[in-house]
């Protein structure tokens, strides 16, 4: 199957789902805008994933419209795809456009036009429909322009014509269908981590006590666009000492010092889709004593939450696998007070560990690095709240467990300042999970051995 025929077949699929919810309709899924950086230039450009994951189209100024269209053997697609109309001048400048003369045979797409004609041919299209779906309380501007073509078509009303009565939101039928990976958007993640893999390897033999966050982070950026992908799939963590304890922290000037540890968590994008590893490393290549214990539990809760990875499961069970070790290494190591918490089972009710392990351990990874897809079942149910989610076969998570010291008095001053967390990447399959950023090390000896020989 060739690429088009992939985006081929998801519209298709799209629309299937829209006849058996209303026997027929118009979908309107636009592009990302280009956002402006300054007075005179825009941020490097990123099209939007759910309008990608349609037509595999990546130039700004673009709207794919769908027109489902019943008729007695079911239905007949109609794809409009609205963009840039060639223009020899802008293209100097800017790039090269497809335009719509050369999209309809580039993107296996029925029809095209300059996106400059699609107010008018939206007031058209939705002539005499009962059905839209749209994003619903996209932006103001998104709502401007779903009120401007009603507008249109109620102008038509003495010429018999009736404008749609129903609007529906088209990002729940999409989401749903970006939480099951193919085989063509697995292998393309596999080719991701595995890039993001060399990465987090490149900074750990680049590291030395006195570089800063921001060297290692050009370590990264090197290795991941020499290896062909296009971007960071979200902005690098490379945090050294006491800003590993800081969840989100960028890459700053921050020197890296002997003794303590870097955190890294970084990924690229490729193709559109991301990867997510998260590393930690001691900056001398040498765990102290207290790292190294807090290390091995981080590690081993990472296990038991990659053991309870598996179709059937919930999305929670590998949570609760990992917060269970973690928990138990925390009494174990005193920085819960069993006198004080009562019980390993008291410490997780009451959520004492939140000290020290504040995030969860997993979240759905794919064109986004926090993907779409509800975490819980759409099924009707009389609890308070709906069941998590069941893992299946084709869906991917994270999985993330952590821990996070920051100096207090009722603390060892030796595991001050120590955070670390151990991210990979696994995609669910029948026989359990299958880990593709395993490509960077994680055991204590195997991160040693590599600094050491770096």
């Amino acid at each position: 199957m060739n690429k088009t025929d992939i985006y081929q077949l998801r519209r298709n699929t799209l629309a299937k789902q829209i006849f058996n919810k209303t026997g027929g309709g118009i979908a309107v899924i636009a592009t990302a805008p280009e956002l402006r950086r300054n007075r005179d230039s825009e941020f490097p450009y990123r099209h939007d994933s759910d309008f990608f994951y349609l037509t595999g189209f990546e130039e700004p100024g673009s709207t794919l419209v769908m027109n489902i269209i019943a008729n007695g053997k079911g239905f007949e697609l109609e794809s409009h795809l609205f963009c840039r109309p060639k223009d020899l001048e802008r293209e100097i400048w800017d790039g090269i456009r497809l335009g719509p003369e050369a999209a309809p045979k580039a993107l296996g797409i029925e029809f095209a036009h300059s996106n400059q004609d699609l107010d008018q041919k939206l007031g058209e299209l939705l002539a005499d429909q009962t059905a839209v779906f749209v994003r619903l309380a996209e932006s103001a501007e998104a709502d401007r322009r779903i009120r401007h073509w009603m507008k249109q078509v109620r102008g038509q009303a003495r010429s018999g014509i009736n404008p749609p009565t129903e609007f529906h939101d088209v990002e729940a039928l999409i989401h749903e269908m970006r939480l099951f990976k193919d085989a063509h958007e697995i292998d393309i993640m596999r080719r991701a981590a595995a890039i993001s893999a060399r990465a987090h390897i490149r900074a750990m033999q680049a590291c030395k006590p006195g570089m800063r966050e921001y060297q290692l982070e050009a370590e990264l950026l090197h290795e991941f666009r020499n290896s062909g992908s296009q971007s960071v799939a979200y902005n690098s963590i490379v945090a050294g000492g006491a800003n590993s304890c800081i969840l989100h922290y960028r890459a700053g000037s921050t020197e890296l010092r002997s003794g303590e540890l870097c955190l890294i968590d970084a990924g690229c994008e490729l193709d559109g889709y991301a990867s997510d590893i998260t590393r930690t490393f001691p900056v001398n290549g040498k765990f102290t004593g207290p790292q190294r214990a807090l290390y091995n539990i981080t590690l081993a809760a990472q296990e038991a939450a990659i053991a309870a990875t598996k179709s059937g499961n919930t999305f929670m069970q590998p949570h609760d696998a990992a917060l269970k070790v973690l928990t138990q290494g925390l009494l174990d190591e005193k920085l819960l007070k069993l006198a004080e918490v009562g019980s390993l089972e008291n410490a997780i009710e009451t959520g004492a560990y939140r000290r020290f392990y504040m995030h969860r351990t997993s979240h759905w990874l794919g064109m986004d690095v926090h993907d779409v897809g509800s975490y819980r079942e759409s099924i009707n149910s009389n609890q308070d709240e709906k069941p998590w989610r069941i893992l299946k076969s084709g869906m991917v998570i994270t999985i993330e467990p952590g821990l996070y010291v920051r100096p207090a008095d009722d603390i060892d001053e030796a595991f001050w300042n120590i955070g670390i967390r151990i991210e990979d990447d696994a995609v669910i399959n029948d026989s359990g999970c299958e880990l593709i950023s395993r490509g960077a090390p994680v055991k204590v000896d195997e991160i040693e051995a590599l600094m050491k020989n770096s």
